[in-house]
């Protein structure tokens, strides 16, 4: 994959493209959030590791502003900040992952594998559409979602969370089950990225998201997806 790397320190950027070269990763560097949004101008990449803490221009503003234009782009934003109210600024700005420093380059490496694999996903088509209450059609083959006929963006992960769902229309997916579904296995215990993530989901396909008609918890065990 191609990922930017965008960190202030030089030394945890080299570390970091350091590791990813070992895993067959290309790795590009900038320092500052204004080099990072310039060079997406010119050049498109796989995946952006984004540093939060940055001057002037820091990475909760790059992830907004990224976001805007590239709605599919796994960004995994590196946080000194460890509350869980930091963290959930930065999923909220779209953000689909985050890594607390100190950090383990084996961590962060798992983490892009696990994201690679999500963005990685071919598109096919042709299959019967899956119908969810009657306002929704999900498609997975096509990797299509409908509300009320209009197609709706999903990022990969979120598609890969409707997607866990859909295969269990009507029943009951543990937390973790769909952590490790749409992240992989070291993620079963991230139950505040998942509860985040289909926030974002019913802000896309319910009615009225403070009162979800699709995508329903069931507290302390889960959420499922209603026929």
């Amino acid at each position: 994959m191609k990922i930017l790397v965008v960190d202030d320190d030089p030394d945890i950027a080299e570390i970091i493209a350091f590791a990813l070269g070992k895993d067959h990763h290309s790795a590009s560097i900038v320092h500052t959030g204004a080099s990072a949004l310039a060079l997406m101008e010119r050049e498109r990449f796989d995946l952006m590791i984004l540093d939060v803490m940055m001057p002037r221009v820091d990475g909760y503003e790059v992830c907004q502003r990224v976001r805007r234009q590239d709605a599919a782009m796994p960004i995994i934003m590196l946080t000194a900040k460890d509350s869980e109210a930091d963290k959930v600024r930065g999923l909220d700005l779209g953000a689909d992952d985050y890594v607390t420093k100190p950090f383990s380059p084996r961590e962060l490496l798992a983490r892009v594998r696990a994201l690679g694999r999500r963005a990685a996903q071919p598109v096919a088509g042709g299959a019967e559409p899956v119908i969810a209450g009657g306002r929704l059609a999900i498609n997975l083959d096509a990797y299509e979602v409908l509300k009320e006929g209009q197609p709706v963006q999903l990022t990969p992960l979120e598609f890969e969370l409707i997607r866990c769902l859909t295969l269990n229309i009507g029943r009951v997916v543990p937390h973790d089950k769909l952590l490790s579904f749409a992240w992989g296995p070291n993620y079963g215990s991230e139950t505040e990225l998942l509860k985040v993530h289909i926030r974002h989901l019913r802000e896309k396909l319910e009615r009225d998201p403070s009162t979800p008609e699709h995508i329903v918890t069931v507290r302390g065990i889960g959420y499922k997806l209603n026929k």
